[in-house]
């Protein structure tokens, strides 16, 4: 049985953790396999959104514990699986067509912190959210210091961060944590919905957005204007934006085909 699956729908791919008995625990095989899966995408013109869930009950448990315990009983102090996940997670972050993370359930440490790679995160209303780093004393390893003061604020990634406390699929909403939370019964139909939405849009005009999105902090605003002109140039001359001229002056829906 794959660790990672995958399943492709029209322009749409999902990538699903596959270890449910163990909470999709994030082993270093899995790691490796999801990291494939991505450089795999990230060269694959027909795959223009991405979403990635786990199997069972809950999104991902974080680090295998287990695999660390049975590791360091050998007298290994460093066998990859910190590399591997920091590579992963950059893979993830830097991809550059719009990602979806399909929370299903809990999703803990390094688990939470590949969510929060993702452009967006649809989450079940039972789901839960821990900064489980804390409470084995120890500081966020997988990106999570960088990615929460972004999504959240900075006031809020320290209350997170230094209590530990478990927050609900609400408290995540109003803290701006997670895009949406559904019912589990209607939390499928809603991701490849939204994920549809974007993979039936201009991909070239979305990946020089999130682009410039994403890099916008290193920059002077004239430099991400000249940025945005630049970017302005490559939209300017792929096949969606003539069709976009061309739907208009019809006076119809635009058929964009992501080139």
């Amino acid at each position: 049985m794959a660790e990672v699956e995958r399943s492709d729908d029209g322009a749409i791919r999902t990538l699903t953790l596959n270890r449910p008995d163990a909470r999709n625990a994030l082993n270093l095989s899995l790691l490796k396999g999801f990291r494939a899966e991505l450089r795999a995408t990230r060269d694959a013109p027909s795959v223009r959104c991405v979403v990635v869930t786990g199997a069972g009950r809950g999104f991902s448990a974080g680090a295998d514990v287990k695999e660390w315990a049975e590791v360091a009983a050998k007298g290994v102090a460093d066998y990859g699986w910190v590399e591997e996940t920091h590579a992963m997670i950059e893979e993830l972050a830097t991809l550059p067509i719009p990602t979806i993370a399909w929370l299903n359930g809990t999703a803990v440490g390094a688990g939470l912190d590949m969510a929060l790679a993702c452009d967006f995160r649809f989450a079940a209303e039972d789901a839960k959210f821990t900064c489980a780093y804390t409470r084995m004393a120890y500081n966020p390893d997988a990106g999570g210091t960088w990615f929460l003061p972004r999504i959240i604020g900075l006031a809020e990634a320290k209350r997170f961060i230094f209590t530990g406390d478990p927050w609900s699929a609400a408290e995540a909403l109003a803290r701006g944590l997670v895009t949406e939370v559904l019912p589990s019964a209607t939390l499928g139909d809603a991701v490849r919905a939204f994920a549809a939405k974007l993979a039936a849009g201009p991909t070239v005009a979305i990946r020089q957005g999130k682009a410039l999105l994403d890099t916008a902090h290193t920059r002077s605003l004239r430099e991400q204007l000249a940025a945005e002109r630049k970017a302005g140039d490559i939209c300017g001359e792929s096949q969606d934006a003539g069709e976009a001229i061309t739907a208009a002056i019809a006076k119809r829906a635009p058929n964009f085909v992501g080139a």
